[in-house]
């Protein structure tokens, strides 16, 4: 099944206690949510591939971004 994941760009704090540039990513069928560092569509990605592997339901669902934007990300 394919759903779609709010992209949000925000600051995370990264091990040494500093906030750095990052992005989050939002299940729109459940809430969970992923992160990542960095803002390119690598660090998106990675954000929609950890969707799959941490799904609290167990389900294997290919996650896109719900931006509008030309580019869809599916793992």
């Amino acid at each position: 099944m394919q759903i779609a994941c709010s992209i949000l760009f925000t600051e995370l704090e990264n091990e040494e206690g500093y906030l750095v540039e990052g992005v989050s990513a939002c299940c729109s069928r459940c809430g969970h949510e992923t992160e990542s560092y960095g803002t390119s569509d690598r660090s998106v990605r990675r954000c929609l591939v950890l969707m799959r592997e941490e799904c609290p339901e167990g389900e294997n669902n290919f996650y896109t971004s719900d931006d509008g934007d030309d580019m869809n990300y599916e793992y």
